[in-house]
C-alpha cells in the first residue's frame, strides 16, 4: 500500500529539499504538503497542497487533523521550527504518527541557553556562555570571554539575532534594537569561535545512532546582508570526514536524552584552538539542505545510503533498515554549490557530477 506522507512547511527551501529527497525513493509515495504562506503553496512539490494557519493558531492542530483524515494521512513531518514545537508538544492529539524525540528533548534542544548548559555540564566542548539581563552583562561578558563577543538569541533559527559585537556600544545598541522592535527572545553572549562551521546530520533510534552525515559550511547565500554572516542557509557547502566531529556530535545528542529518536540536526563552530564546540541542535526536522546528501547518494552510488528523509520515514513505519554505515557515509569532499535562481550543482574533484535543474 502506498505510503500517505504530509510534510508541514513543505513551501519553503528546507520542506521543498525534504520533499524531494522523497521524490527519489525507490518506492512512490503520496505526498501532502500544507504551508501557512499562500504564496509558497505554489512552490510544493508535494502531490496535493494545502493552506493551513500558522503554528501559534489556536486551530493549528485542528486543522491538520482534517488533512490527515481527508488525504488519509499516516505519517506526520513537521519541518520548520516553529511547528516542530507545536506538533511535538500536541502530538497525542495528532490522528497521525510522528517520529520526533522526546518532548522534553525537543524542549531543551531549542533553547541554546539550556541545551548549552547541558552540554557543559557533561564536559561536552560548548562556547563560555553568559545571560544577558541587564547591561552590567555586557560589561561581564567582554571581561570573561574578550572581544569581540557573539551575541544571539536563545532559540530561533537562521542564526536569529546573532552578530559580533567588539565593544560594549555595539552589543548594547544590538540588543536595543530588537527590544524596541517588541520581540521577547533573551540574548546570550558567547565567546567568538572563529573556526570551522560544520554540521552534523544524524538519525536516531532508541539512543541508538543509525546513520550520519557531518559537511562543513563554506560560504551563504547574500552573507554581506547579515551583520552575523550567516543567512540561515550555505552556498557552498563541503562534505567532511572528521571522527571528533563524529564523536562530539553524538556525545552531544546523548546528552540532550540518552533515548533520543528521530532526527538530530547538530551545529558546531569551532574554537581558537581547533576543537569542535557544539552550537545547537535542531531537533526533529531536517537541515535545510537534506537533498545535498539524499542527491548525492543517487549520483555517486545509485542508492539511498544517506538519503536521510527517506531513512528516517522507513523507520519510522518500523520497516527493515538496510545495512549502512553509521559515520561518514559519503566520500570527503563533496561539494553542493548553490544560490538565488540557479540550479545545485554536485561537485567532486572540481567537477560537476550532477545539477539540480528541477
Amino acid at each position: 500500500m502506498t505510503k500517505r506522507i504530509l510534510c508541514t512547511g513543505a513551501g519553503g527551501p528546507a520542506g521543498i529539499n525534504f520533499v524531494k529527497s522523497l521524490m527519489l525513493a525507490p518506492e512512490k509515495l503520496y505526498l501532502v504538503g500544507t504551508e501557512a504562506s499562500d504564496y509558497y503553496l505554489h512552490t510544493m512539490p508535494t502531490d496535493v497542497k494545502y493552506l493551513v494557519p500558522r503554528a501559534s493558531d489556536p486551530g493549528y492542530i485542528d486543522q491538520l487533523n482534517e488533512i490527515i483524515r481527508k488525504e488519509k494521512v499516516d505519517f506526520l513531518h513537521a519541518q520548520p521550527d516553529v511547528e516542530v514545537e507545536v506538533v511535538s508538544e500536541y502530538r497525542e492529539k495528532l490522528e497521525a504518527p510522528t517520529f520526533l524525540p522526546s518532548k522534553q528533548a525537543v524542549k531543551i534542544c531549542q533553547d541554546k541557553l539550556i541545551s548549552a548548559n547541558a552540554w557543559k555540564s557533561k564536559s561536552i566542548p560548548v562556547a563560555k556562555t553568559i545571560v544577558i539581563r541587564q547591561e552590567s552583562d555586557i560589561d561581564r561578558a567582554f571581561a570573561e570571554l574578550g572581544s569581540p563577543i557573539w551575541i544571539r538569541a536563545t532559540r530561533g533559527a537562521g542564526g536569529r539575532g546573532s552578530t559580533p559585537a567588539s565593544n560594549r556600544e555595539t552589543a548594547v545598541s544590538w540588543i536595543n534594537y530588537w527590544r524596541a522592535r517588541n520581540v521577547d527572545w533573551e540574548f546570550i553572549a558567547q565567546e567568538m569561535l572563529p573556526g570551522r562551521n560544520i554540521a552534523f546530520h544524524s538519525l536516531w533510534h532508541n539512543g541508538e545512532l543509525i546513520t550520519s552525515m557531518a559537511r562543513e559550511r563554506l560560504e551563504y547565500i547574500y552573507a554581506y546582508l547579515a551583520p552575523s554572516g550567516i543567512m540561515g542557509t550555505p552556498a557552498v557547502q563541503k562534505t567532511v570526514h572528521d571522527n571528533t566531529v563524529n564523536q562530539i556530535s553524538t556525545e552531544a545528542v546523548l546528552a540532550i536524552d540518552s533515548s533520543f529518536t528521530g532526527i538530530a540536526s547538530v551545529d558546531l563552530k569551532e574554537n581558537s584552538k581547533g576543537v569542535p564546540c557544539v552550537t545547537e541542535i535542531n531537533p526533529g526536522r531536517m537541515f535545510t539542505t537534506s537533498y545535498f546528501f539524499s542527491y548525492a547518494s543517487k549520483v555517486l552510488f545509485n542508492d539511498y545510503r544517506i538519503n536521510i528523509p527517506y531513512l528516517y520515514t522507513k523507520l519510522a513505519y518500523k520497516e527493515t533498515m538496510p545495512k549502512m554505515e553509521k559515520y561518514n557515509s559519503l566520500p570527503a569532499d563533496v561539494y553542493w554549490i548553490r544560490h538565488m535562481d540557479t540550479p545545485a550543482h554536485l561537485v567532486k574533484d572540481n567537477k560537476v557530477i550532477g545539477a539540480m535543474y528541477t
